[in-house]
């Protein structure tokens, strides 16, 4: 399995994702810079990290969402490639279209960084088949703009479609997502974009070692 990491002025976990790939896959992924960069034809996977590119000005992903590395992204999904989005990934992947709705602030109007529950709510997918169906899972959180919004059309869709990958454990939502959503597919299953941080969960350490199986399953969908 081949991967990439997308890396943006601003990313700040391009290192954790460079480490979770590489220990799962057994390769160091190709750290792709936004503006000068190439993702490799024959890459399989390619993550869009978490941090604060371009510092958010505008909105969170809005600037990163027009990179000339976009365009490259773009094919790559379209052509049935994988991509996962984390945290500012998502917001970006919002933000290309690549993925439906949008990320607002934190219903609280705080930032929010601390060990969240999660639903899996398919192990139907490429990116959950290592999880049971509903299985309870801790991952990171660390965002100020995590609160997954859209209209109710869009959200009956994405439910009735089965797009809905994870969500906050009821009662539990840390920012005001729409259903507790924490994330969601794009039409074909092949674009995951998530709030929650698997790749800082595959060491046993801080993190544990819930988000394991995000990346294994990605593995064996490859």
């Amino acid at each position: 399995m081949k991967t990439a990491v997308i890396v943006f002025p601003g990313s700040n976990c391009d290192r954790d994702a460079q480490d979770a790939l590489a220990k799962v896959t057994g390769k160091a992924p190709a750290m792709v810079w936004h503006k000068d960069g190439t993702i490799p034809s024959d890459t399989d996977l390619v993550m869009v990290p978490g941090g604060f590119s371009y510092g958010d000005y505008l909105r969170c992903g809005a600037i990163a969402g027009n990179s000339p590395i976009i365009e490259q992204l773009t094919a790559h999904a379209r052509r049935g490639g994988y991509v996962l989005g984390v945290c500012n990934g998502f917001q970006i992947l919002c933000e290309t279209r690549l993925l439906p709705g949008a990320l607002m602030r934190n219903a609280s109007l705080h930032f929010v960084c601390k060990p969240q529950r999660l639903s899996v709510e398919s192990a139907n997918t490429a990116f959950t088949s290592a999880y049971a169906g509903r299985d309870t899972v801790t991952f990171p959180i660390a965002h100020h703009d995590g609160n997954f919004f859209a209209d109710d059309e869009t959200l009956d869709r994405l439910e009735g479609e089965g797009r809905v990958t994870f969500r906050y454990v009821q009662g539990e939502n840390p920012n005001g997502a729409a259903r507790d959503i924490a994330g969601i597919l794009s039409e074909n299953g092949r674009v995951l974009g998530m709030m929650p941080h698997p790749e800082r969960a595959v060491g046993g350490n801080e993190g544990g070692l819930d988000g394991l199986g995000v990346f294994e399953s990605l593995v064996s969908a490859a």
